[in-house]
């Protein structure tokens, strides 16, 4: 069921993307090489835990007497590691390595999930070089995550999101991961609706103010196909060909899009024209 959110739950939820946001800029300043997958996420736990709020990923899945659920406070995912790559300290960052963050918090019980794609080393945290399939991996990706926000707008329908994101990923000759897709965000990680990153304009739920989606295109330079590995979460480009993810949570407004994981070098309101460049 589609739950939309009021006011009151949405200045709520707002508080929690911020955190998100902030923690983020936080453990990108260490993300260099020779630094591991898990002393970022114990700085991202220990940032989240400080600030009143629960890590949402660590134990996801788990059961009573069943599974443990996901590891990590983070998913560290490198290069052709799609999604869901587990922390560890034999995980070692070397310089031109591709890392995507994939992070979400509970505050005061609204949850918040962001993920973000950094080049290791340089300045690839900050401004990647397009001449390299790497860095235009990364900068197409997040212009294509842009491309989907500025259609995440009342009245719009879900088939324009998935559209525009796809249309870049169509025109530049990338892998759009299927597999995988954005959701409803709220109270939990994951609610209705799915929202797929492909589609046809004008099809699919109409969008209406107070819904919360997060949207989170994957790019591979490759195949979108993928795999997951025997640790159960992994999941990996097919090809072994580098993969890229970016991902906001978003409320639909009257006013347009509310971008609530927006950090500080990005929109909280894009404009209806506004494209995302480095």
């Amino acid at each position: 069921m589609i739950e939309r959110k009021n006011a009151d739950q949405l200045a709520a939820m707002s508080a929690s993307g911020k955190l998100t946001a902030a923690m983020h800029e936080h453990v990108r300043e260490a993300i260099k090489p020779g630094v591991s997958t898990k002393h970022i996420d114990t700085l991202a736990e220990t940032f989240y835990v400080k600030h009143g709020a629960v890590p949402i990923f660590k134990g996801y899945g788990g059961s009573l007497g069943g599974q443990p659920g996901f590891p990590g406070t983070l998913c560290t995912s490198i290069n052709n590691e799609i999604v869901h790559g587990i922390p560890s300290d034999h995980r070692i960052l070397e310089e031109g390595d591709l890392i995507k963050i994939d992070a979400g918090c509970a505050l005061n019980g609204w949850v918040s999930d962001s993920a973000a794609t950094w080049i290791v080393g340089r300045d690839g945290v900050v401004a990647p070089d397009r001449s390299t399939d790497a860095g235009r991996l990364v900068a197409i990706c997040r212009q294509s995550l842009w491309a989907g926000i500025a259609q995440a707008r009342e009245g719009n329908r879900l088939g324009d999101i998935g559209h525009a994101i796809d249309s870049i990923a169509q025109a530049e000759q990338m892998g759009n991961v299927r597999d995988y897709v954005g959701h409803g965000v709220g109270r939990a990680l994951h609610e209705d609706p799915q929202v797929p990153h492909y589609g046809r304009p004008g099809r699919g739920i109409k969008l209406m103010a107070g819904l919360v989606i997060a949207i989170e295109p994957m790019f591979n330079l490759g195949t979108h196909d993928t795999k997951t590995l025997d640790d159960d979460w992994t999941v990996v480009t097919a090809d072994g060909k580098w993969s890229a993810h970016w991902e906001h949570t978003v409320a639909i407004t009257p006013d347009g899009p509310w971008v609530l994981t927006a950090r500080s070098d990005e929109p909280e309101h894009p404009e209806p024209d506004f494209v995302w460049q480095y």
